[in-house]
């Protein structure tokens, strides 16, 4: 079942967050991986700039979730994982679908150039891959990286984007 997380969903959502990013070790560039992957204070600011999380719920319990930031002309998908023990099932897939359907704008998705697993996902879910320069501008007008991450990133889009 997908659902709107709340409050009382934070530890869920750091924990499949921290399971799922453990895919990238060795794949990012060794300077980007770093125990935990996301700290909880982290998590807190980034709830705070506004990503709100949605939920794949089975049996009373989290095992994917998804989050969405309004930056007003674009939505970004972010922090988007799904539990070790239930990847390749489908539920990202879903969450996804169910995310779009409900967004009148265009979508942007950021991830590690390196993850080439999830860039073929994305663009199998029908985004495209931005041009280098483009890349760079959106990432760092609608994130808040550091330019090592912007560097090692590509940025996904769906539905008519211009490029600042």
């Amino acid at each position: 079942m997908i659902r709107p997380c709340s409050d009382t969903d934070f530890d869920d959502i750091l924990e499949i967050i921290n399971d799922g990013a453990s895919a990238y070790q060795g794949v990012i560039p060794a300077d980007r991986w770093h125990e935990p992957y996301m700290t909880a204070a982290e998590l807190r600011k980034e709830m705070a700039a506004g990503v709100r999380f949605w939920g794949w719920e089975e049996d009373g319990r989290l095992v994917a979730c998804m989050g969405l930031q309004d930056k007003g002309e674009a939505m970004l998908i972010r922090h988007a994982y799904v539990r070790t023990a239930r990847r390749r099932q489908g539920l990202g897939g879903r969450l996804l679908r169910y995310l779009e359907a409900g967004i009148d704008r265009p979508i942007l998705i950021g991830t590690w150039a390196s993850a080439s697993w999830a860039v073929a996902y994305y663009r199998k879910a029908g985004y495209e891959l931005v041009p280098d320069e483009a890349k760079t501008r959106l990432l760092k007008r609608f994130w808040n990286i550091p330019e090592r991450q912007v560097e090692t990133s590509v940025v996904l889009a769906k539905g008519k984007w211009e490029a600042p």
